[in-house]
């Protein structure tokens, strides 16, 4: 990449729901590009609690928030790579919180580079205070009663508690 290119960077995922260990990535992510595009897929095997027009908007909301000028979300059901070509992407960026992440990561970083080795993949690691918080869990909680406060922003709290509502909490205890 020369010196006049714009760094465009890519931080995919389903964000389902947006965590704060999300907003701390796109946070930390968009100091290192000119302009970094969350790309929000669908993935139905992780059971998704939203549908990617509402995770879309509830992670521009988290951008909003944030204060965050260069970024902007954009929602993709396509292979990782030729959504960034698209994008004419030039880094991938991706948040790591365990070593079970890093080995998965690394899988793909090979595998993506094995596809477009012009484009390179960034790992950030989560804040450790954020480290074990995965959207997967949130959900989990949230199902079956728990506070998700430390986990998500207020605003994101309320969507998950309104979708509870909604779909009806699990277990009897």
């Amino acid at each position: 990449m020369d010196e006049g290119t714009p760094r465009i960077g890519i931080y995919p995922g389903t964000f389902d729901p947006v965590t704060l260990g999300h907003a701390d990535i796109i946070r930390r992510g968009a100091k290192l590009v000119d302009r970094l595009i969350i790309g929000v897929t669908t993935n139905p095997s992780k059971n998704p609690m939203f549908t990617p027009e509402e995770r879309m908007d509830m992670v521009r909301a988290e951008v909003d928030r944030l204060g965050i000028a260069n970024v902007e979300v954009k929602g993709f059901n396509a292979l990782l790579m030729k959504f960034a070509e698209r994008e004419r992407a030039n880094v991938i960026v991706r948040g790591l919180r365990a070593v079970a992440d890093f080995e998965y990561e690394y899988q793909m970083a090979g595998m993506n580079q094995q596809i477009n080795d012009g484009i390179e993949t960034v790992f950030l690691m989560a804040d450790v205070s954020l480290q074990p918080i995965a959207s997967r869990l949130v959900k989990e909680i949230a199902l079956f009663g728990g506070d998700v406060a430390p986990f998500v922003s207020a605003e994101i709290r309320d969507e998950i508690q309104a979708r509870v509502k909604q779909i009806g909490q699990q277990g009897d205890y």
